[in-house]
């Protein structure tokens, strides 16, 4: 479903991402870790089609962003760490705007986002206007209006800021479902336990490089230590960052 062929990215003299190479099928729940500035944000950008690399090549089910970048956003969503919404919409009008954005027929749009809103337990506020909304509400609308068209790949940075631990099992549970179902889940975070518990495979960037990815239990052979998640991490990003950089990063 993904696929980074040989990616590097350059703002002038600074590098962002290194020569990243990375494949991800359908149905797995892949999980993108790094300290802040290491090139994560950066690199989901060019998932998403916002920035093209300097060099190389992002795919998405087949389709390069930078030739067929149409064919490529529409398997896909992006849930970002800030929920944006319309303000001046309702939640169910911010719904049926996404709707005909992915050209759903009236049918279609009707009846997922009936199925979307009692997923996420949207029905006491649906009809409000979002700007009264919290922050959890709005990110519970923002993964509704995502999940709307059905996308075989979600792209989702810090899913869990601002949810309650209700509704954190809740989003487990749908992510869980969507790949069983076939769908990639690609997740950026810094909630290691998160990771730990649903990734099924993890990916470590330090200083734009791809420094570790794996299985927890590769990572932990890589680290050399029998440790959790955050044990793991801490030692490999610790190792790179003694390593020379030749150009600076940036985020």
């Amino acid at each position: 479903m993904i696929e980074f062929q040989n990616v590097t990215k350059r703002y002038g003299t600074k590098t962002a991402v290194r020569d990243l190479n990375l494949s991800i099928p359908d149905g797995e729940v892949f999980a993108f870790l790094g300290p802040n500035g290491a090139g994560k944000t950066t690199s989901i950008k060019m998932m998403c089609g916002l920035l093209f690399p300097t060099s190389g090549t992002v795919s998405i089910g087949g389709f390069n962003l930078q030739t067929h970048g149409e064919h490529a956003r529409q398997l896909m969503s992006y849930v970002p760490d800030q929920p944006f919404l319309y303000e001046k919409l309702t939640g169910r009008e911010f719904l049926e705007f996404i709707a005909d954005l992915y050209g759903m027929s009236r049918e279609d749009g009707q009846r997922r986002m009936t199925e979307v809103i009692e997923l996420f337990s949207l029905q006491d506020f649906v009809n409000d206007l979002t700007e009264r909304y919290s922050h959890g509400m709005r990110q519970r609308t923002v993964f509704a209006a995502a999940l709307l068209h059905q996308p075989r790949l979600l792209i989702v940075d810090e899913p869990t800021v601002g949810l309650d631990p209700k509704s954190i099992r809740l989003l487990k549970d749908v992510l869980r479902n969507l790949a069983k179902n076939g769908a990639t889940i690609f997740l950026s975070t810094h909630s290691l336990d998160i990771a730990q518990e649903l990734a099924d495979r993890i990916g470590i960037v330090e200083h734009g490089r791809l420094i570790g990815m794996g299985t927890l239990d590769t990572l932990r052979k890589m680290a050399s230590i029998d440790g959790s998640l955050e044990d793991v991490f801490l030692k490999l990003t610790e190792e790179a960052a003694l390593d020379p950089k030749p150009e600076g990063v940036v985020p």
